[in-house]
């Protein structure tokens, strides 16, 4: 599958097969996302991997009140926690690029593992402060995001269907909706 192929049929995975990632596999993910792109080279991202079942069961029941929505997790092979430490990255233009660079390294491991059938859902409904506790996250460092990871079960749940519908997440905005040439106002 070219890269064109691959962004473009990537979408988010919330039912998981029982096939488990090989550390091979991981290790592709994990070192895709280490290659990532930051501002000046900081390389701010520090990532937390959950491998064994029952830790990530039980993971699934403390990431908050907000993260029950995502009890799905726990049947995932891998959870990844996508972390960074904001002392370790720049601020520029009043914008902290932590958070930025962290998405770049976080997406470039999502599109390794789906080139290789992995499937992957970005999350952002987490308790930040209850995953800290329950991962023994130091306060100077953020939780960015989370993913699951994992082979694609062959047939999609009912909340699968139902968030894929409540969120219209095939839906894309127009290309004429969201891409400004040479300035952002046309009218001089």
């Amino acid at each position: 599958m070219d890269l064109s192929d691959l962004i473009l049929s990537r979408h988010s995975v919330r039912d998981f097969s029982e096939e488990a990632i090989t550390d091979e596999e991981l290790d592709i993910i994990l070192e895709a996302g280490r290659q990532a792109p930051s501002a000046q080279n900081k390389q701010c991202w520090r990532y937390i991997v959950l491998k064994d079942r029952e830790n990530i069961k039980k993971f699934a029941r403390h990431i908050g009140l907000v993260g029950t929505v995502n009890f799905f997790i726990a049947n995932a092979p891998v959870v990844i926690i996508a972390c960074a430490d904001p002392k370790k990255s720049v601020k520029m233009n009043g914008q902290e690029y932590y958070l930025v660079d962290t998405a770049i390294s976080f997406q470039q491991m999502m599109l390794a593992g789906w080139g290789m059938g992995i499937g992957s859902c970005w999350l952002a409904a987490f308790n930040e402060k209850q995953v800290r506790k329950y991962l023994g996250i130091p306060e100077n460092i953020r939780v960015v995001g989370l993913s699951p990871f994992g082979y694609p079960r062959d047939k999609k749940g009912l909340y699968s269907k139902f968030l894929k519908t409540f969120a219209g997440s095939s839906k894309r905005m127009d290309k004429g909706q969201i891409i400004k040439y040479e300035r952002w106002e046309t009218k001089l």
